[in-house]
């Protein structure tokens, strides 16, 4: 163990692009999202299920994928279910940003040196989360205020962080750079050709079943 967890949140997408089939969708990202995250060092990578989507978790995860059961597909429900088994940093990614740059990872925990809890944007609108990081066991604050990563921003967030005694006017929240989402079709022209990955997710899409 290496005191530092990333999970990726196997929530389910609220849009898949026209003549690809949902669930194929569904697991083509998460596939991408699971094969960027497994070889990176100094942290462990896991997946936060609940029990409806064991069977896909099951699918995608590396042998050395943990995978964690949790009630409600949400980032705190994740956290805490690795701050049960004895992390003390962890971040919560969604399963559709099958492009995100690695590093952008290290920037969320480097974060977490001056504030309990770290908050990546979606880009371009900032409207929700691209990934909450947390120190554990998770701040209560958070808890009480249990973000999702859509219809959450970082202005909200930092709003409840400042419930925290003594919190400074930016709340208990680190702002760190943010990425795109695969929302909805504005959004596959923001996956960046140029790097290396991705396959499922491009693979589905040469098909040519998207338009």
């Amino acid at each position: 163990m290496t005191g530092r967890c990333v999970l990726v949140l196997l929530d389910r997408p609220g849009w898949a692009p026209p003549g690809v089939p949902a669930e194929a969708w569904r697991r083509a990202l998460a596939e991408d999202v699971v094969d960027l995250l497994a070889p990176l060092a100094e942290v462990d990578v896991a997946l936060a299920a609940t029990a409806a989507d064991l069977p896909l978790a099951e699918a995608i995860r590396w042998p050395t994928t943990a995978v964690y059961q949790v009630a409600t597909a949400r980032p705190v429900a994740a956290l805490a279910a690795v701050a049960r088994a004895g992390y003390h940093q962890a971040a919560v990614l969604p399963a559709d940003l099958p492009d995100l740059p690695a590093l952008l990872i290290g920037k969320l925990f480097r974060a977490l040196s001056d504030r309990s809890v770290a908050a990546a944007p979606r880009l371009p609108d900032r409207a929700d989360l691209a990934a909450l990081a947390s120190r554990l066991p998770v701040p209560q604050w958070l808890v009480t205020a249990d973000p999702a990563l859509v219809g959450t921003d970082q202005a909200a967030l930092r709003a409840a962080g400042r419930a925290v005694p003594g919190a400074p006017p930016h709340g208990d929240v680190a702002a760190c750079p943010g990425w795109h989402r695969l929302l909805g079709p504005a959004d596959l022209a923001r996956l960046d050709e140029s790097l290396e990955g991705w396959e499922a997710t491009r693979a589905l899409l040469a098909t040519g079943a998207v338009g």
